[in-house]
């Protein structure tokens, strides 16, 4: 049994569990399925927008994907959740992130 498989049999048990979404999201984008991950990312944050984490994810999944204006929605989304939850550490990763990406279109 797959490392996906064992989650999706997790996730039919209990599929409000955020872990299990994150998880899952996670294994579908390092397979290279990111159409996959991106529906359990985005699933996560429906469910669950202050499982701060999935911010920087999903981020960096959009920016994969080419879609810069969802990326840096997500990340500012994200600074805001952290701010609220005072995250100081995922806030200023996502701060990162962003400007990273906001440079990259300089260059």
């Amino acid at each position: 049994m797959t490392r996906i498989e064992t989650l999706l049999d997790f996730f039919r048990e209990d599929p409000d569990d955020a872990f299990t979404m994150f998880a899952l999201a996670s294994e579908y984008v390092k397979d290279g399925d990111l159409s996959n991950g991106q529906m359990y990312f985005e699933m996560l944050l429906s469910k669950h927008p202050d499982y701060v984490g999935t911010y920087y994810h999903l981020g960096k999944l959009y920016e994969q994907l080419g879609w810069r204006d969802r990326a840096l929605e997500t990340y500012d989304a994200g600074i805001g959740v952290a701010t609220t939850g005072r995250d100081h550490h995922t806030r200023s990763e996502l701060q990162s992130a962003k400007m990273n990406l906001e440079l990259a279109e300089d260059e």
